[in-house]
């Protein structure tokens, strides 16, 4: 963009408004001491104190933008009437007089600088773009509406948008705030309620995009939702670190970012299912299997049982202990919640066996007989109190208990898949992810062993859901259960679906999610801001293959290098790589590079760049700092870099539930460049 005439005049009024940031956030300062300095020692003074201070926290965090620019642009509105521009930033900022500087872009007057086109000016005669390196100015952009125009949808600010495009990646994401488009702004500023499905291909921005609705939603809906709470989950640990910057950037420091097994809490998971294994546990039909595994463990006495109480001896007769588990059975309630009404039932019985003179006295007794060990034990062989993770080891290490409960539902290959040997304790069952979905359902049937004894489920106003095609149906169920009002963000792509679970549209998702209170709907990202047409082209191929019928979405730029395949011999495999990953990382001085291998392969990759003396990092240990990564295909997705090694598609294909799809996620990683390097033969689909 060549230097305009009104560049300093745009770069004097901005120094206005970061002058009067620090202004706003020296008063923030200042009301912040003079709290913490306040003496008052009243309960209602410290009381009061304490929301002073945590409010000027508060504040102090939303005025802190560190090195981002605080406004990427400005609209004139054409028509007279109404003031002639608002410049739109990362937060609303007004002088002394309380005139607005900056207008917050999730304010509904700031809608048009990134709605607006030719077609639909929305009022506007003017959109202007500063293409800004922290508080500086560099270049402007104008777009002028003129009546008639009819140039179509195209990218607005195109000038601004391929300048932060091709902007080295760093190991976090950063926020598109200054250059959201149109499609991206209509998800955005959607409703809040009701479930909001965003299909969006590789390089779409989807994940930004729902973390945007996110800020907008709480600066929307603040009172509701800082209340309720926002989560944001997302597919594993790495992801969550290269996404937790952007809602801190965007004045939102409250909201809870977590994994799916984070979301359900319970033990560790240290173990990893087969294949058969995890689609059974995370199918649907486990609520029934899991259902029937609880009422398993409520049934009659085998034998009578005799209570000694006192000089006498009480006899709790077989007949009597099933009639008293039927009526239980038959209330509401969770089980562990019920046993109270089946020991009060029971207590009943052995008074009656007292006389009549007993019937004055029965709360006394009650609790004397509540208090009988030998009732006890025949209580708990009728309706045990049981924890999830007591429930769970004793269904999966008894082939009975198994076979009781899956009968009709799983057939046996289905139930053995299930089965594990018994642990001597708790702390050495090699819990897997797919068992954490299930702790989570079975515990809400249970309930608490003790009234009190555990914390109920926390509950979202919102919550946003990434790479969500890759959920079991019983991890759904895990977040929908979260959900106070129904309102959720879901976000993914059918194509990159490459878990156990692949569903085949959308609905099939939808179906486990709250959508009865307020309903969904679904919508498409169409455009591909990151990946290169020429990756897209090579990408493509193994997406018609992996996904007939589902189109790739439209790169919006070209870089004029096509991606290079070589193949080597299997001793020359880690040499060719690591001189593709030395080549980018030399091209890309201050950007990033990824290695990307079947999960398989990692390991002895890792040894052959150490001895190489390539420097490089992996996401467990060292993030996404470092400027060469070393990453398994399994942890990939969602996650971008300037240039991208793929290693053995067809390793990457056969280590995979849905191999193609998987290697799709593989190539579209890259902003600038791929090279693919393999041994053995490729997979059809990418043949060239």
């Amino acid at each position: 963009m060549a230097t305009h005439p009104e560049l300093t005049a745009e770069q004097a009024y901005i120094d206005e408004a970061y002058e009067r940031l620090a202004a706003m956030r020296e008063s923030v300062a200042e009301r912040l001491v003079a709290a913490l300095r306040e003496n008052r020692g009243t309960p209602q003074a410290i009381h009061e104190r304490e929301i002073v201070v945590q409010s000027a926290l508060h504040r102090l965090d939303q005025l802190d933008i560190g090195d981002e620019a605080l406004s990427f642009g400005r609209i004139d509105h054409a028509d007279p009437d109404k003031p002639e521009k608002f410049y739109i930033g990362r937060l609303a900022i007004s002088d002394a007089e309380q005139e607005p500087l900056v207008v917050d872009w999730r304010a509904p007057i700031a809608e048009p600088f990134y709605r607006a086109t030719p077609r639909e000016p929305m009022g506007l005669r003017r959109r202007r773009h500063f293409l800004s390196e922290g508080r500086s100015i560099h270049a402007i952009e104008d777009e002028v509406f003129s009546l008639g125009d009819d140039d179509g949808d195209g990218v607005a600010g195109s000038g601004a948008l391929l300048a932060a495009l091709e902007r080295s990646r760093s190991g976090r994401m950063r926020d598109i705030v200054a250059t959201v488009q149109r499609e991206q702004d209509e998800v955005i500023r959607a409703p809040l309620q009701g479930v909001l499905v965003v299909q969006g291909g590789p390089g779409t921005g989807k994940t930004a995009v729902a973390l945007h609705r996110a800020a907008y939603l709480l600066y929307t809906h603040r009172f509701p939702l800082e209340r309720q709470g926002v989560l944001v989950v997302g597919p594993n640990p790495v992801f969550l670190r290269y996404i937790d910057h952007v809602l801190p950037s965007l004045g939102e420091t409250g909201v809870v970012l977590a994994s799916i097994t984070g979301v359900a809490g319970g033990p560790r998971v240290r173990g990893r299912d087969s294949a058969d294994a995890a689609r059974v546990k995370g199918d649907a039909r486990m609520t029934s299997v899991i259902a029937r595994a609880i009422r398993d463990r409520q049934r009659p006495l085998r034998d009578d049982a005799v209570i000694p109480f006192g000089a006498r001896l009480l006899r709790l007769r077989k007949a009597d202990s099933a009639s008293v588990v039927s009526t239980v059975k038959k209330r509401p309630g969770t089980h562990n919640a019920r046993r109270r009404q089946l020991e009060t039932l029971v207590v009943r019985r052995l008074i009656a066996q007292l006389g009549e003179a007993a019937v004055a006295d029965q709360d006394d007794l009650g609790d004397q007989l509540r208090a009988s060990p030998d009732l006890g034990s025949a209580l708990d062989r009728m309706w045990p109190l049981l924890s999830a993770e007591e429930l769970l080891h004793d269904l999966f290490g008894a082939p009975a208990l198994i076979r009781s409960a899956g009968h009709g539902l799983l057939d046996d290959n289905e139930q053995r898949s299930l089965r594990r040997a018994r642990s001597a304790s708790f702390d050495d069952i090699e819990w897997t992810a797919a068992d954490i979905a299930l702790l989570d359902e079975v515990r809400v049937a249970l309930g608490p062993r003790r009234r009190k004894a555990e914390e109920p489920i926390r509950g979202f106003g919102h919550i946003v859901v990434d790479e969500a095609q890759d959920l079991s149906p019983m991890q759904l169920r895990v977040l929908a259960r979260r959900s106070l009002s129904g309102s959720m963000t879901v976000v993914g792509d059918i194509a990159q679906a490459t878990g156990h679970w692949a569903p085949a549209s959308w609905d099939a998702v939808l179906e486990h999610l709250p959508t009865r209170r307020a309903g969904a709907s679904v919508v498409e990202l169409s455009v591909n801001y990151r990946t290169p047409a020429e990756v897209m082209r090579l990408a493509a191929k193994v997406l018609a293959a992996a996904a007939p019928g589902i189109v790739a979405p439209s790169s919006v730029r070209e870089t004029g290098v096509e991606p290079t395949i070589v193949q080597v011999a299997a001793a020359d495999l880690a040499f060719e790589v690591a001189r593709a990953a030395r080549r980018m990382h030399e091209e890309f001085a201050n950007g990033t590079v990824a290695i990307v291998a079947p999960p398989t392969m990692v390991e002895q990759l890792a040894q052959d760049l150490r001895a190489a003396e390539i420097p490089f990092g992996e996401p467990a240990t060292h993030g996404l700092d470092a400027p060469i990564t070393l990453v398994g295909v399994d942890v990939v997705k969602g996650l971008e870099f300037d240039g991208v090694v793929v290693v053995e598609p067809a390793g990457i294909v056969a280590g995979s539930p849905q191999g193609l799809r998987a290697l799709f996620v593989a190539l579209t990683r890259p902003t600038q460049r791929l090279a693919v390097v393999h041994t053995d033969p490729l997979p059809a689909a990418l043949s060239v």
